[in-house]
């Protein structure tokens, strides 16, 4: 395909210190494709053929074991999985299936990782993406053996909260099932954590949510810049 039918993908992070040349060859070997809801791309244990560029819709990530599911993260546009699988030629640990109808960009791993060894801007972005995908994976492990059910969800909430304006109340941006799998609970403990936080002024009606008690709530989660800020 030609680089001109994607320019938003050129402004990715890990495209954007390419060389114009070696961006217009990987995206000649790439293709979009459009995707249903709810339809499985990959499946943890197959070799990863691709990088997959969410252009539209979002993709979820997730893996299974034991007879259990978990949802590791939601990619939305524009964003890319899954890369350390891609340069290291390995098999994918997670799987991925569309939440919604989706378009997304397939680019060969084969080519991804020629223009990795010729493309020194490509390189380097990619470290850096990876080592912050590394720094996201210790923040979500500290969250999960420091705090409690309610302390993550209230942090989160607040994360949400300032994500969205800080202007009292908030949309959750997915589904309580995909919330409460993030935040290593069931379903029933996460609604067990809202009911614990209405004495700390939240309110829950849906997908809204409403904070009545910042300074409570704040006091309650003891956010952590370390853990919760997107800047550390």
């Amino acid at each position: 395909m030609r680089p001109s039918d994607l320019p938003q993908v050129r402004e990715l992070d890990l495209f954007k210190s390419m060389s114009a040349e070696n961006f217009e060859s990987l995206m000649r070997a790439a293709y979009l494709q459009t995707f249903p809801a709810q339809l499985e791309l990959i499946a943890e244990g197959d070799p990863a053929d691709f990088l997959y560029v969410v252009t539209e819709g979002a993709v979820e990530l997730f893996a299974k074991s034991n007879g259990r599911e978990a949802t590791m993260s939601i990619v939305r546009p524009i964003g890319a999985f899954i890369l350390a699988a891609v340069l290291k030629d390995a098999v994918y640990l997670m799987s991925a299936r569309t939440r919604e109808k989706s378009k997304i960009l397939l680019i060969p791993s084969e080519n991804v990782r020629t223009i990795f060894r010729e493309d020194e801007g490509f390189a380097r972005a990619i470290v850096s993406e990876l080592a912050g995908a590394y720094r996201g994976v210790v923040k979500e492990h500290k969250d999960l053996k420091l705090r409690t059910a309610v302390e993550r969800l209230a942090n989160r909430l607040l994360r949400f909260h300032e994500d969205q304006g800080g202007n009292g109340s908030l949309q959750l941006p997915d589904d309580k099932r995909i919330l409460a799998s993030q935040l290593g609970m069931t379903p029933e403990n996460l609604s067990r954590a809202f009911n614990t936080l209405k004495p700390y002024g939240v309110e829950v009606d849906g997908a809204t949510i409403r904070l009545n008690d910042l300074p409570g709530l704040r006091n309650l989660a003891k956010p952590n810049a370390l853990i919760d800020s997107p800047k550390t």
